[in-house]
C-alpha cells in the first residue's frame, strides 16, 4: 500500500490502513488526543508521521 493514499481524514486512514493504524495506537495518549482533534487534517500516512514527530519534538 502507497504510503501517498489520501484519505478524507484520521478515522479513513485508520480503518484502510493497519499500519497507520499500529503507529497512532503506539504513540503517547496525549500525541493521539491532539491529533485527533485535528484529525480533518490528516490525510496520510506520511502527514500522521511528521504530524506526530513534530509533536514528539516539542519534547525534546
Amino acid at each position: 500500500m502507497s504510503h501517498k493514499k489520501n484519505t478524507t481524514g484520521l478515522n479513513e486512514l485508520l480503518s484502510a490502513d493497519s499500519r497507520a493504524k499500529a503507529y497512532f495506537m503506539s504513540l503517547p495518549d496525549y500525541v493521539q488526543g491532539m491529533i485527533q482533534q485535528r484529525s480533518d487534517n490528516v490525510h496520510s500516512v506520511d502527514e500522521l508521521h511528521r504530524y506526530a514527530e513534530n509533536l514528539l519534538a516539542g519534547d525534546k
